[in-house]
């Protein structure tokens, strides 16, 4: 099948596996990592560190584990198959399966990119006082000139750039507060419930797994790929796949677990509450000086722009699989379905007076489509006419079922808690 890699991948290319091969590998899962980083995630782990302080570090090591099992399996689609999620879907199952979930999927990655414009928009209202609605704008625009004029491996480059600007960020916020190591490293390991803590629980878990994450992931590891037809080649790629997906899943656990132990050594301390991303901005000028705010700020404009490229990516995938065809951004399909994430997204920004309950009507259609998106792909990996003997173990299977049932109870509870607070 003529895929949109065409023009970066070489089929007779016979690769050499090694150290040095491993890092050609490393890319599409931090990508993936972008959507773990993103604004939505920002708000509901400094939620989590100025209201808890350190013991609900474990939610984002348990959140993370699941994450990693989940990229994983749906990461075996695209090598396997040579299909993304989407065209998986609607080559092996129904119409009246495909098309609503699908349909549904391509409204999720509109409800993300609304979050990550609206981050980046908040941003630079924190950097250059710049109204929110036109710093929305002026986000929509630049990622759609990323996307529409940049190939794949430049905008990866990109992304991996953002990725590491991020994380270069939080260490040096970690760097002006004093981190009781200690209680940080029992809090990663050891749960805890303290009161009143479930609805950000519920936020934090819930706010990993993504719908437009799973699609994502599903088609970008498709760069890495040379030939479907020789099982030595396949095999080397699961296991490449598999340590791409996991440090990138462990540079993301780092990155929220900073923005946790930041909250909780600033304002958990000191006893602040902190409601929004442009007061914890605000606090930061008087208790960490004003490079830090700075330095904020900019780590959030950068995941709110690399978090909307790739909500922008997963929504033209999602589109074209519905036609049967591979992410392409030369191709109509995709350009309309990358148009279909952007533009409605913007204009609910626009209309929308509380940028808060933006946030939370996003959250409550991802939580509604997550697990369609979940259990499609449990489907589709677990059954050999699709995977052939790639297809799921009976355990793994099973893990993933318990995930997904997991994933899905936590994310209907938070719709139903976020619902009751409209």
């Amino acid at each position: 099948m003529a895929n949109f890699f065409n023009d970066i991948l070489k089929k007779d290319h016979k690769p050499i596996f090694g150290a040095r091969e491993i890092l050609k590998y490393i890319g599409p899962g931090l990508l993936v990592t972008v959507g773990f980083i993103d604004p939505g995630n920002w708000a509901s782990n400094i939620a989590a560190g100025a209201d808890f302080g350190y013991t609900l570090l474990w939610v984002i090591t348990l959140s993370t584990i699941m994450l990693i099992v989940l990229q994983h399996n749906v990461a075996h689609l695209g090598i396997a198959t040579g299909l993304c999620l989407s065209e998986a879907a609607t080559i092996y199952t129904k119409k009246w399966v495909s098309k609503p979930i699908l349909s549904t999927a391509v409204m999720a990655s509109i409800s993300t990119a609304l979050a990550e414009i609206l981050g980046g928009a908040i941003a630079l209202n924190m950097l250059f006082h710049i109204p929110i609605k036109l710093g929305a704008i002026m986000v929509t625009v630049l990622v759609t000139i990323l996307l529409y004029s940049n190939s794949y491996k430049r905008m990866e480059k990109w992304i991996i750039g953002f990725v590491s600007i991020i994380g270069i960020s939080f260490i040096y916020e970690l760097t002006l507060v004093d981190i009781p190591w200690g209680e940080a490293a029992t809090s990663w390991i050891q749960p805890s419930f303290p009161q009143g803590s479930i609805l950000i629980i519920m936020s934090v878990l819930g706010a990993v797994v993504m719908p437009h994450n799973l699609f994502l992931h599903s088609e970008i590891i498709q760069s890495r790929q040379w030939n479907l037809e020789d099982d030595k080649i396949i095999k080397k790629q699961l296991d490449y796949e598999f340590a791409d997906t996991l440090i990138s899943m462990i540079i993301g656990w780092a990155i929220n677990s900073a923005m946790i132990l930041i909250a909780a050594a600033t304002f958990f301390s000191h006893k602040i509450q902190v409601t929004e991303l442009q007061q914890a901005e605000e606090m930061m000028h008087p208790m960490l000086g004003n490079a830090a705010a700075v330095v904020f700020a900019i780590a959030l404009l950068l995941a709110g722009i690399a978090s909307s490229v790739t909500a922008g990516i997963a929504g033209g995938s999602i589109f074209a699989g519905l036609y049967n065809e591979p992410y392409n951004i030369k191709d109509n399909h995709t350009r309309l379905g990358v148009g279909i994430t952007y533009l409605p997204a913007l204009l609910l920004i626009l209309l929308i007076g509380d940028p808060f309950k933006g946030l939370i009507f996003s959250q409550m259609i991802l939580s509604i489509q997550l697990p369609f998106t979940i259990f499609l792909q449990i489907y589709l990996t677990s059954s050999k006419k699709v995977m052939g003997k790639y297809a799921n173990t009976g355990r793994t299977t099973f893990i993933l079922i318990f995930i997904g049932t997991v994933v899905t109870a936590l994310n209907l509870a938070l719709m139903y808690s976020l619902f009751f607070q409209l």
